[in-house]
């Protein structure tokens, strides 16, 4: 399952999830024809929930045979590899992908009937060759980590649709922009409907040239539409039909709700309401599936969320499969969505794989995930080295790249530099991340007024500002009336201060615990030694999702049962 809508009536898509011949291989020393297959291994899925592949680290092939009725072009999509990928097609390489978190796609051009080989070449390794794929507090799981898909094309097909809804004038409108690819050698002329609310809207006449994509856009009025909210995720079926020679060619169908994000006055506004987040960080984690969550265990997430009384969420710290994202557009949950990093020093930042690395997540992030109304915040590089100013250069970089691929929602970053802190004039929202209670003795309340101190002072005067870390370690079923570090006991009284700090002051527009659920981090040296059991052991439920006593403390403060002091 790739979505939890049906994305196509007239396209022909085959699901290609289910067991994968899988070996691991040597880079260095590889034949695709003589390779030998020891496993069968599930896709989607990571190669690690396999008893003999417990902790490998290295590359794997994974083999797949697929059979054509007739001769078609065909498109393989590719929701999530991890963490670098190389596809070959009847023996030949079709694409290569980095970054584990986005999806991609690979064409073949007019595949003849028959039986096909596909093989997909997964990397988890760490090397100079990757910025952002490295040892860290959270783990990298190796392998196809979600659903793959084959579809059948003619030669003209819609490759996506950006919808931006726009609050204007008491009513709302919607910017529709289709992007029409022509894999075909000679130039085509098209015409592109939509089809919204039972609305019929006609975009006209396109041409797209040969090998390129053809933009067509328009503005339409839909006054009568349902704005879109954590209590009313009220969603559209956006339908988009191609015709060519006045027949049709392909379709897609996006969903989309209408909603407006703002900030304004030092806060965030939702439709004109200021809101306040109550959420949690999450990790794509689970001891039983790694990071290949199946949906039934991303709704357990999404309703253990809700019940705690959050209504957001935190993609710390890369996007999100999009099927919780699916999740959060209907039961109305808020998102921050981040690319891939954390945690990167300067010196790491000088790679020289950084930039495009960070260019191409920034823009398959925004464009993937563009349609979806529960997403209002994107962000950047966390806990990166945003205290330089050539860590600056970047940042601004990065986030000029993504205000201009999407202007509709505002940016962030999360930042534990303090009053060094060098970027908060190129974010629309301040976000601060720190531990009060846990690597340090401050008061909660006073470290945050102190903060707000630091971004008025460093260019954040009169922005919203966000706490978007913090917590301690609580080790599930580890109680002792000491109260000490560790305990469940020590844990709830940190959230508690923390919390009862941060919804006392009007200036806070939002707070993400550290974190939703312990996650397996990176067996390693330096501070990663500090994580007993290669876990970070800060989820307010564990990695099989049992609540600890922080579960009923975050509850009373997010559900309003807490009395305020």
């Amino acid at each position: 399952m790739t979505r939890l809508f049906q994305t196509n009536e007239l396209r022909k898509v085959t699901l290609l999830d289910g067991m994968w011949d899988f070996t691991p291989i040597d880079t260095n020393d590889m034949n695709l024809g003589q390779l030998s297959y020891a496993y069968k291994l599930a896709v989607p899925g990571c190669w690690e929930m396999h008893p003999e592949l417990l902790t490998y680290r290295g590359s794997g092939a994974y083999r797949k045979r697929v059979t054509i009725k007739e001769k078609t072009s065909l498109r393989f999509v590719f929701k999530g590899v991890s963490h670098t990928a190389k596809v070959y097609f009847d023996g030949k390489l079709i694409i290569e992908h980095y970054n584990a978190y986005t999806a991609f796609d690979a064409i073949v051009d007019e595949a003849e009937a028959g039986e096909h080989e596909l093989i997909v070449l997964a990397d988890n390794s760490f090397g100079e060759f990757s910025a952002l794929h490295i040892p860290n507090d959270y783990y990298t799981y190796g392998g196809i980590n979600r659903s793959v898909s084959m579809e059948e094309l003619k030669s003209l097909f819609i490759e996506r649709i950006a919808f931006t809804p726009v609050w204007e004038n008491g009513g709302w409108r919607g910017i529709v922009q289709a992007y029409v690819r022509n894999i075909g050698v000679e130039e085509q002329v098209y015409r592109l409907s939509f089809e919204l609310g039972g609305k019929l809207m006609d975009l006209g006449e396109g041409r797209a040239a040969a090998g390129s994509i053809s933009v067509s856009e328009a503005t339409f009025d839909f006054s009568e539409a349902e704005a879109w909210s954590p209590e009313n995720p009220v969603l559209y079926m956006l339908k988009a039909r191609l015709l060519a020679d006045d027949a049709d060619v392909d379709d897609l169908i996006e969903r989309v709700g209408f909603r407006a994000v703002t900030t304004k006055d030092g806060k965030i506004q939702l439709n004109g309401q200021d809101i306040v987040f109550k959420g949690v960080n999450r990790h794509e984690d689970h001891p039983m599936v790694g990071s290949a969550i199946p949906l039934q265990l991303m709704a357990v997430d999404a309703d253990l969320i809700t019940d705690m009384g959050c209504n957001s969420v935190r993609t710390s710290h890369y996007p999100n499969d999009e099927l919780f994202l699916d999740l959060c557009d209907e039961r109305g949950i808020l998102v921050w969505e981040e690319n891939h990093a954390r945690g990167l020093s300067l010196e790491q930042m000088r790679n020289p794989n950084f930039r495009w690395q960070c260019e191409q997540v920034n823009r398959e992030m925004v464009e993937q995930h563009f349609n979806h109304p529960s997403i209002v915040i994107w962000a950047i590089l966390n806990e990166c080295a945003s205290d330089t100013a050539e860590g600056r250069e970047m940042y601004k970089e990065q986030l000029e790249q993504i205000r201009a691929l999407d202007a509709s929602r505002p940016l962030t970053f999360a930042s534990h530099h303090r009053a060094k802190e060098l970027c908060f004039d190129l974010a629309d929202i301040v976000s601060f991340n720190l531990y009060p209670g846990w690597y340090g003795d401050e008061d909660p309340g006073e470290l945050c007024d102190l903060a707000r101190g630091w971004a008025d002072a460093s260019g954040g005067l009169g922005k919203p500002m966000i706490m978007s870390e913090f917590g301690g370690d609580g080790y599930y079923g580890h109680r002792d009336p000491s109260r000490v570090r560790g305990t469940e006991e020590r844990q709830a009284d940190i959230i508690e201060a923390n919390l009862s700090a941060y919804t006392s002051r009007p200036f806070v527009s939002g707070m993400f615990i550290w974190q939703y659920c312990d996650c397996r981090v990176t067996e390693g040296t330096d501070w990663l030694l500090t994580r007993a059991g290669t876990q970070n052991s800060k989820g307010i439920v564990d990695r099989y999702r049992r609540p600890k006593l922080a579960y009923t403390a975050v509850q009373r403060y997010f559900k309003g049962e807490a009395k305020q002091n």
